[in-house]
Order: structure tokens, then sequence, then C-alpha cells
């Protein structure tokens, strides 16, 4: 699964959309956000670490790297 499928899927869990998303990480960050510029740097996996954190925090979640 690539990653904007991933987004999509976790956002439709917890009963979201990416346009909040956009609003949040533009709300989060010194950057200006919108759906397309989120859609576009998801589909070419140009997104930061730092906005992924900024992903997950609005999700109420957290990044998580683990052992195998």
């Amino acid at each position: 699964m690539n990653t904007i499928n991933e987004i999509k899927m976790l956002v439709a869990q917890k009963g979201l959309t990416l346009t909040y998303l956009a609003k949040y990480l533009t709300e989060h960050s010194n950057k200006e956000y919108n759906i397309d510029k989120l859609s576009k740097k998801l589909r070419a996996n140009t997104i930061r670490y730092s906005e992924m954190k900024l992903i997950a925090e609005a999700l109420d979640m957290e990044l998580v790297f683990k052992d195998k």
C-alpha cells in the first residue's frame, strides 16, 4: 500500500478528511497547505518526517519505530 492510501485509510477510520489534515498542517506549521498540495506530496512520497508527525498528531496517533 502506498502513502496516500494508508493516510486516506487512517483518516477515514478517524472520521476525518484530507481537507481537515491540510488545515491542521497549516495551523501547526509555518507553511500553507491545501488538499491539492497535501495529496501531491503523499502521492509523490515527498512528505517530510516532520509533516508525518503532525499528521499523526492530527489523527491522535503517534509514529513508532519498532524492531521487526
